[in-house]
């Protein structure tokens, strides 16, 4: 059996495709005046300005939110930082080490709350921001 060179090459492509990150309206306030809408998947987060933020894992899979536990995805950043935003905002004051997201209680929004603790987060009591998305 021969193997055509073509379906190679299209097996390849397929292979090599990026993931194509989800896009999220900023609702929030503070969304909409710092980050703008954003670009989000689980290789890290594009804001509107254009800086990125990248993953370097993840790192839990839930997070005490308001004192319940919710399913989220918690990423370690490959590199702690607090890009310049919009309107020359920074993201948190201090340098990101960790990013989280969760959709809202009532199930419409997704939530991305940004922490500069060393340890993994395990609540939102630990967050230095919070933006809402839809």
């Amino acid at each position: 059996m021969t193997s055509s060179p073509i379906a190679a090459i299209a097996l390849c492509v397929v292979l090599a495709s990026p993931a194509f990150a989800d896009t999220y309206a900023a609702v929030s306030n503070t969304a909409m005046s710092i980050t703008g809408d954003i670009e989000l998947d689980e290789t890290g987060i594009t804001f509107e300005n254009g800086e990125q933020l990248t993953f370097d894992e993840q790192v839990a899979d839930r997070l005490t939110v308001d004192g319940q536990p919710v399913e989220a995805h918690v990423f370690r950043l490959a590199q702690a930082r607090d890009p310049v935003l919009l309107n020359g905002n920074r993201l948190c004051g201090a340098p990101v080490t960790y990013a989280a997201s969760w959709e809202t209680s009532d199930g419409d929004g997704t939530v991305l709350a940004v922490f500069s603790t060393p340890e993994p987060p395990q609540s939102d009591a630990d967050m230095c921001a919070s933006y809402t998305y839809e």
